[in-house]
């Protein structure tokens, strides 16, 4: 199992602005429901994924400057960087699927882990609507 890079001061350049893989940044905190619902979600995406998509968290408590310098507004936010570069952006807890749409996470992506399946799993098992509507614990976006 692929587990998302916890990412750090120390760590968030060399493993996501300087990465030529696609990766996907889950801005969250402990105390957030809406982030907890959105966790495995997320760790989905990174085993599906694996060696097309990099999966990194940031806990947003334990990093502020990172969340600031993303313009993270409200929690959780998921941004997707290529090329170190942030290119789309989700907030609150949404069913995967739509959380895939929204990041622009398609076939180009997906093509190269088929491979990877499980005969016993194939593509799109699991894919449960989780949540419901989007929603953020912080303020902002989505926020109260």
């Amino acid at each position: 199992m692929t587990d998302p890079i916890t990412l750090t001061d120390d760590n968030f350049e060399e493993q996501v602005l300087r990465s030529s893989t696609p990766v996907l940044v889950d801005y969250w905190a402990p105390w957030c429901g809406f982030c907890r619902r959105l966790g495995p979600v997320i760790d989905e995406i990174a085993v599906e994924r694996e060696g097309a998509l990099k999966v990194g968290k940031v806990n947003v408590d334990e990093q502020p400057h990172l969340a600031e310098l993303a313009g993270v507004r409200g929690i959780p936010s998921v941004v997707l960087y290529r090329d170190g570069t942030p290119s789309a952006r989700a907030v609150g807890a949404q069913p995967k699927r739509l959380l895939e749409q929204t990041l622009g996470l398609g076939e180009h992506l997906a093509a190269r882990t088929r491979a990877s399946v499980s005969p016993d799993r194939p593509p799109g098992a699991g894919d449960t609507a989780r949540g419901g509507r989007a929603a953020a614990c912080g303020r902002g976006e989505g926020g109260s």
